[in-house]
């Protein structure tokens, strides 16, 4: 990031003095992309309609999804993700903007989910909703029925693993899997939030939760910082890598902090360990 109300065409975050600056452009997107575990009781979309960015659309991680898999908000198709993202009137040459009402964590799942469909030109608000408010930046409340616009998906396997590739590089071992979560949950001491989860984690991998990646404020910390926080864990940034997590949310947050540092062609599991974890058939270490 640069100057205030500036930020680099080639970082995966935008400031809010950023967004403030460029809220009115025309091509300018903002999609709140928040989302919360289900035992929280907490209804996105109802938080949406009380307050958001003005001209935010909501962004639906549970609609726009795969509905056959059993799994939760697994990767549509991209004529489903096109569709989807249509509807909210976002386009092609659109520059999408995506935050969350907690900072920056639901959000970059969609900012990974774009990237997996071959849209660039989307970044995450840094420090999200909470960021937005705190600073006093104005809210408008209310559902809006955006006008459609023409989207095109396709998709980007690089991106994405599924659980046929996360086997095979129990052998080859070529790219190193990192886990964003909590340390009980990877050691095994604690339970998963899900039921019917094995506790442990993918032979091999390594660990790093996510929450360690923010200052304070809810925003990211300094490259600098994040490249020591990968570093500690044995991460080689210069080996291919795959990041995981319970089911793909935070997963996204460490491939969006190892964008920030250059590292744009990390793939995240899509399924992760409600997927690995929920198998009898897959290999765990405490």
């Amino acid at each position: 990031m640069t100057a205030r109300g500036r930020t680099s065409s080639t970082s995966p975050l935008v400031t809010t003095d950023w967004l403030a600056a460029n809220l009115s452009r025309r091509n300018v997107r903002v999609v709140d992309g928040s989302w919360h575990m289900p035992q929280l009781k907490r209804d996105a979309r109802a938080e949406f309609a009380q307050a958001h960015i003005p001209g935010a659309v909501f962004f639906d991680i549970d609609a726009i999804a795969d509905r056959r898999s059993p799994l939760p908000h697994m990767l549509p198709r991209a004529a489903e993700f096109a569709r989807g993202v249509a509807a909210l009137g976002i386009g092609d040459g659109d520059r999408v903007i995506v935050y969350d009402s907690r900072g920056v964590v639901s959000a970059a799942r969609v900012w990974w989910t774009f990237r997996v469909f071959g849209h660039d030109r989307v970044a995450v608000l840094d420090g999200g909703f909470p960021r937005w408010r705190a600073e006093g930046r104005p809210v408008a409340a209310g559902a809006p029925v955006p006008r459609a616009r023409r989207f095109s998906a396709r998709l980007r396997r690089g991106l994405v693993r599924d659980l046929l590739g996360m086997r095979g590089n129990l052998r080859t071992r070529r790219e190193q899997v990192l886990d964003a979560r909590a340390r009980g949950r990877f050691a095994g001491t604690e339970p998963e939030p899900r039921a019917g989860l094995r506790s442990g984690h993918i032979p091999g991998s390594l660990n790093l939760p996510y929450e360690q990646l923010y200052q304070a404020d809810g925003t990211l910390l300094s490259p600098d910082a994040l490249r020591r926080q990968f570093e500690r864990t044995g991460l080689d940034l210069g080996k291919p890598i795959v990041t995981s997590c319970g089911s793909g949310v935070t997963a996204s947050v460490l491939a969006l902090a190892l964008a920030a540092l250059g590292r744009a062609d990390v793939a995240v599991y899509d399924g992760s360990w409600t997927e690995w974890g929920g198998r009898a058939d897959t290999p765990i270490e405490p």
